[in-house]
């Protein structure tokens, strides 16, 4: 059994991190790659998974406000492709798009509890810093612009599918 690498693809959520890097923290997007395709997570009103999937590292699929930053090696899995659907699908429904709070349960969350998944490891804490740090400090979830809520990705795939669809079922039809 071959084992495959599983990477976080962080992104700078650009302009901000300019001022807040030097106090610590950043505002910081996340995506999970293994096989080939980046998985991440974002919100919609819609009672049915946010998550979806991207080309690793494409920052323009997620919008103008997102820079790729870094990528993280994590470690490896020996979950097989087939694994990794029927696991998207399982954590769709905990990671619905209409249960995003970009404090409580944002796309930092989800790759956090896919890495567990996939390979026994957490993501770096400097990854979702700013969230814990605005749980302590609520007025700054008020100051982030809602934009970031739902990256453009999602958008898009949301545009052409159903509200009944998950965004997994959704990836298979393109």
């Amino acid at each position: 059994m071959t084992s495959e690498q599983v990477v976080l693809n962080v992104y700078d959520m650009y302009w901000i991190n300019e001022y807040t890097t030097s106090l610590g923290i950043g505002v910081f997007h996340s995506g999970v790659e293994v096989y080939g395709t980046e998985f991440a997570y974002g919100g919609h009103t819609f009672p049915f998974s946010g998550v979806f999937e991207i080309t690793p590292k494409d920052a323009e699929d997620l919008g103008e406000h997102f820079k790729f930053k870094q990528s993280i090696k994590l470690g490896t899995t020996d979950f097989t492709r087939g694994d990794i659907t029927r696991i998207i699908e399982q954590l769709g429904n905990e990671f619905r798009g209409d249960q995003y709070h970009l404090i409580h349960k944002n796309c930092n969350h989800f790759t956090s509890s896919f890495a567990e998944i996939l390979c026994g490891k957490d993501i770096p804490s400097w990854v979702n810093r700013l969230a814990y740090v605005s749980s302590c400090i609520p007025f700054v979830e008020k100051a982030i612009p809602k934009e970031w809520l739902t990256p453009v990705a999602l958008e898009n795939s949301l545009r052409t599918s159903q509200p009944q669809t998950t965004a997994s079922q959704h990836s298979t039809q393109q």
